[in-house]
């Protein structure tokens, strides 16, 4: 028999009604701004990995898509092709045009850091001549909108969250000479062709960030582009304070 089954023939004996229950209290979230939530993260992060050491370049990368996930599996499954970061960053601080295949990636990209650079960022998912395309032609609105990026001019970077098809195309219009991305980041989610087309990426040249396996994402699509982006950034403002100091002296 209970304590609480108890009390309560103890009181039915006497008369007496019995006490109720004291609430349990509960714990009152801390009011936080984002910058702190983020650091807070972020140091969580960092101390749930280990002391895990990392490539440098490729840290940043890897903690930006566990934050933006709550996954630890990106400490393992994505791949960078060599030098995929550093030539990234300098064709970001050079203007480059990133492409998605979807319009939630575009929305996650951090337009007020690509800005700086003279960036800019394009999904033609949407678009009427690409809705148009595909139908008429019988192929996904992704595959089509890899062939309207492709005809793009300057140096293009394409993030892949969702659609293999997309991939697929890519990878077929890189072998055709239709374009030369400088960066694919590819990491579709989902279960047909997912693994697939990755692998397909993984096969290329060309320079890449890839989650191996079935996990991504729009979100982590925008999370790459963005961890990417904040080290362009922040490179700026150590070399504006660098500035003002050798002014200083």
């Amino acid at each position: 028999m209970s304590q609480q089954t108890e009390s309560f023939d103890a009181n039915r004996k006497t008369g007496q009604k019995p006490e109720p229950e004291k609430p349990k209290k509960t714990e009152t979230p801390e009011p936080l701004l984002g910058s702190e939530i983020e650091r807070r993260s972020f140091a969580i992060i960092t101390r749930e990995l280990g002391g895990r050491a990392f490539d440098p370049f490729q840290e940043p990368v890897i903690k930006r898509c566990i934050h933006a996930s709550a996954d630890f599996d990106y400490a393992e499954n994505l791949v960078f092709s060599k030098d995929a970061v550093p030539i990234a960053l300098q064709a970001l601080k050079a203007g480059v045009t990133i492409v998605t295949d979807t319009q939630m990636a575009l929305a996650g990209i951090n337009k007020t850091a690509l800005s700086l650079f003279g960036g800019q960022a394009f999904s033609f998912i949407s678009d009427a001549d690409v809705m148009l395309q595909a139908k008429e032609r019988g192929i996904t609105r992704s595959a089509a909108s890899m062939e309207k990026a492709a005809r793009l001019k300057g140096p293009l970077i394409f993030a892949i969250g969702n659609a293999p098809t997309a991939l697929i195309r890519l990878k077929e219009l890189i072998e055709e000479g239709a374009v030369s991305p400088v960066l694919v980041i590819a990491v579709p989610v989902g279960f047909v062709n997912v693994e697939l087309s990755k692998e397909m990426i993984l096969q290329t040249d060309v320079p890449h960030i890839v989650a191996k396996g079935r996990k991504g994402g729009s979100s982590i699509a925008a999370a790459i582009c963005n961890a990417l982006l904040f080290m362009c950034r922040e490179h700026i403002s150590y070399a504006a304070q660098t500035k003002r100091i050798q002014n200083y002296e």
